[in-house]
């Protein structure tokens, strides 16, 4: 699903970058261009992150 319209930057994109190491949306940020144009989906991105980052977290610890 595209996230970030303005720039064409789906949800698999930024779990990818989660995966590597980004833990906030400043950090993805770093690697793709998503919410730095209008910032339309801030929030959706942020959100994919936290739940991004807590299946990594739950599949960790079992």
């Amino acid at each position: 699903m595209y996230v970030c319209m303005c720039h064409a930057i789906s949800d698999r994109q930024i779990r990818e970058v989660v995966e590597r190491g980004a833990v906030s949306l400043s950090e993805v940020q770093a690697h793709l261009p998503v919410a730095d144009c209008c910032g339309c989906c801030a929030q959706t991105a942020q959100d994919i992150i936290d739940t991004h980052r807590n299946t990594i977290r739950q599949a960790i610890a079992a």
